[in-house]
């Protein structure tokens, strides 16, 4: 049986990837931060560590254990990925890696971009991401040491998790804070731009890259893309709020959020290109995050939700 390896295994990404790769026949084991978090997933079949991304000689150990490596539990951990890396070093395994389209989002302030970027088009990061570029790039240069690493990087990710970790970061947390608002909640003017991608097609192309990427490819993943303010409109429908929205004044949004999050995650623009994951064969089946928001899995939870009240 094939072994795998997994950082962020109860998270969003790295649990639904973990659930596919068992589904997929490998034996796979997890990185758990407690007893209680490992019988999470335990119960998913997967065979829980308990450790840190601070404890490189055991992160080393693991990865040079397996077959296949996902590293999702931190984009920007460089001590994490420079364990996984040593322990992988010379065997000509797989290290995949996952990094964040808002690599190459601009600092937001609601406001539109023509600017789109595919996966081998240069960009110059913003200061407050070029660390995590630089660790991207370490990952791809990697494959010069007999490394068969990968790097994919995420846009937007909606639907509902296929691990122990139900939903994704943006849309809930704009949800949460339109029904607090009772209205829909953007940045700014909330002209911005993301691309976006199902977690289900993207868990499909964690696994095409797997059994066919070559070593030091990159990916983006986008299957869409929408306006902020068009999904505060399809957050305020489900919500019974009628289409209303509100603009929620950036220093007031950066103080409660963080300034990363407010600027380069909600106020941003990210707009990508998937083309080598689609000259890989990818297809990925759902293409509208607003359908998802106003059709399927979140309307679905908010009437559950609403139902049990």
């Amino acid at each position: 049986m094939a072994r795998a390896f997994v950082t962020g295994v109860t998270g969003y990404i790295g649990g639904s990837v973990a659930r596919r790769l068992r589904q997929g026949g490998y034996g796979v084991k997890g990185l758990v931060r407690t007893p209680a978090d490992g019988e999470r997933i335990a119960a998913l079949g997967i065979e829980p560590v308990v450790g840190r991304l601070e404890d490189a000689p055991l992160l080393s150990r693991l990865a040079r254990e397996a077959d296949v490596v996902v590293n999702a539990a931190s984009a920007g951990h460089r001590g994490a990925v420079e364990a996984l890396v040593e322990g992988l070093r010379g065997t000509n395994k797989t290290l995949v890696h996952t990094s964040g389209s808002a690599i190459v989002a601009d600092v937001g302030e609601g406001e539109p971009s023509e600017h789109i970027f595919e996966d081998d088009t240069p960009f110059t990061p913003v200061p407050a991401k070029a660390a995590r570029v630089a660790l991207d790039r370490f990952v791809r240069d990697s494959a010069r040491e007999g490394i068969r690493s990968m790097v994919i990087c995420p846009s937007m990710i909606y639907g509902r998790g296929l691990g122990v970790k139900r939903d994704s970061a943006q849309v809930p947390r704009l949800l949460q804070e339109s029904s607090r608002r009772q209205a829909g909640v953007h940045l700014g003017r909330g002209l911005n731009v993301w691309s976006n991608v199902h977690i289900e097609d993207l868990v499909e192309l964690y696994s095409l890259a797997i059994a066919q990427a070559k070593p030091g490819d990159f990916f983006f993943a986008e299957s869409g893309e929408a306006r902020f303010v068009d999904i505060a409109v399809s957050l305020s429908r489900i919500l019974g709020f009628g289409g209303r929205t509100f603009a929620w004044a950036l220093p007031e949004a950066s103080a409660a959020l963080g300034e990363d999050w407010a600027r380069y995650i909600l106020a941003s623009n990210s707009r990508v290109r998937a083309t080598h994951a689609r000259r890989l064969g990818w297809k990925p089946k759902h293409t509208s995050v607003l359908r998802e928001i106003e059709e399927g899995s979140y309307r679905e939870d908010f009437a559950s939700h609403a139902l049990a009240k």
